[in-house]
C-alpha cells in the first residue's frame, strides 16, 4: 500500500443493515507531496455544465471521474487519496452514493466523513465529494 492505513474496514461489516461495499480507514498516514481538491461534483470542469440532474448515480459517477482527473492532472492517482468528504442533500442518496463512490475507491481505504447539509451551490446538486491526496515521493 501506499500509505500506512490504520484500522481498515469494509462498511459491508460496519454498517450490516445497509447495503454498501466500501474500503475506508480510520486514519492514514501518508507520505509525498499534499493534493487537495475542491469540493467536486457533476459538473463538466471544462463548460461548467451540470450534468445529470436528477440522477444521484450519475451524479456521483461524474464527480469521481472528475476527482479521478483532477488527481491524474497533478501527478497522481485515485490510489494515493487519504481522505475524502462526502456532502448529500438528502440521507436517502447514501447508499447509492456510497455504492457508486466504492467502485472507484476499491482497495484504497481513505478516511472519510460523510455530511448531510440542506443545499449545495447548486439546486440540481445532489452531492460533493471533497478528496485530500498525495503525489508519492
Amino acid at each position: 500500500m501506499l500509505h500506512k492505513r490504520i484500522r481498515p474496514f469494509n462498511t459491508k461489516e460496519t454498517y450490516p443493515e445497509q447495503n454498501l461495499d466500501n474500503d475506508l480507514s480510520q486514519g492514514v498516514v501518508a507520505k509525498g507531496t499534499m493534493v487537495f481538491l475542491r469540493g467536486q461534483v457533476s459538473q463538466d470542469l471544462d463548460t461548467r455544465e451540470s450534468l445529470h440532474v436528477g440522477d444521484v448515480t450519475k451524479q456521483t459517477a461524474k464527480t469521481m471521474a472528475n476527482i479521478q482527473m483532477l488527481l491524474e492532472e497533478a501527478g497522481t492517482t485515485m490510489e494515493a487519496v487519504c481522505r475524502i468528504v462526502v456532502y448529500l442533500t438528502d440521507i436517502r442518496y447514501r447508499e447509492e452514493v456510497y455504492q457508486e463512490m466504492g467502485k472507484w475507491l476499491k482497495g484504497v481505504h481513505p478516511c472519510s466523513t460523510g455530511l448531510v447539509v440542506p443545499a449545495l451551490a447548486r439546486p440540481e446538486w445532489v452531492v460533493e465529494i471533497e478528496v485530500t491526496a498525495v503525489i508519492p515521493d
